[in-house]
């Protein structure tokens, strides 16, 4: 007679991890950074100063920018040191974190309706920005990104390997202007694509997949250590995704890390 194993069911601790990909090879430096620290993080962040770094507009789609080389190598390998210190998402098919405002758990798709019911029902506090952050948001600031009185609050943290991706959405409108993106490990390439309107269609909002497009798509690459900025149309009337299964450039021990920071709208802003 056959014998079945059980299968052990999951907590809410099962999605959540602070132990490093298996499949990375990106090392790192055990050392952690903050803005108290003596070495490896620029005090200073104007014009004036050695590889400032300067916003390029996209020659064809309004309001998309970057800022090439916005870190140093080893401001990034600080930064990647320290997110490796933090407790991951696993509900997901990359790994996230998020920092600012609240989140909910992804079922899985085996998930009975009772569990994913229970899942999602739990909404999660997020952790405020770490400090470990702020000289991010500082040179941000400085740049003239975003204003020091309207500093971002929100960031979330996604990893991907090859084949990992994120489908196509635009970030939610109760989210302002601009929405800034920094790369570290590896480069990659985001793709966009024009809508007939503006819509408000997060990722798990059901409504991105049913906004109708034009047919123009815009391809960006995304640069290791740079930064991708976008404001109005950019922001409003293009969905962005990373395409999923993609292998091209994308080796054994690939590992690319993106941190999306938002500022929430708030009574006097403009949206």
């Amino acid at each position: 007679m056959a014998t079945h194993t059980a299968t052990k069911r999951k907590t809410i601790s099962d999605y959540f991890t602070t132990s490093p990909p298996k499949c990375s090879r990106l090392e790192v430096s055990k050392t952690i950074a903050t803005k108290s620290d003596s070495d490896g993080i620029a005090k200073s962040y104007s014009p004036d100063s050695p590889g400032f770094s300067r916003e390029i507009a996209h020659p064809t789609l309004p309001g998309l920018s970057t800022l090439p080389s916005f870190l140093t190598s080893s401001e990034e390998t600080s930064l990647l040191a320290f997110l490796a210190t933090q407790k991951w998402r696993t509900d997901l098919a990359r790994r996230c974190i998020h920092y600012g405002g609240t989140y909910c758990l992804m079922p899985p798709r085996s998930a009975s309706p009772s569990t994913r019911k229970k899942i999602e029902a739990q909404i999660f506090k997020a952790d405020p920005l770490p400090p470990e952050l702020d000289f991010v948001v500082d040179r941000m600031v400085e740049t003239g990104l975003y204003s020091e009185d309207a500093r971002p609050e929100f960031c979330i943290v996604n990893e991907y390997s090859p084949g990992h991706g994120i489908s196509a959405h635009v970030e939610n409108f109760r989210f302002g202007e601009p929405v800034v993106g920094l790369t570290l490990g590896q480069a990659d390439t985001m793709r966009l694509h024009d809508l007939v309107e503006e819509g408000d269609g997060s990722v798990r909002s059901g409504l991105a997949g049913k906004a109708a497009r034009t047919g123009r798509k815009v391809d960006v690459v995304l640069e290791r250590r740079g930064l991708v900025v976008m404001r109005g149309e950019a922001r409003r009337k293009w969905q962005h995704e990373i395409v999923r299964g993609r292998m091209k450039g994308r080796g054994e021990g690939w590992r690319r890390v993106s941190l999306t920071f938002r500022v929430e709208i708030k009574k006097g802003m403009e949206r």
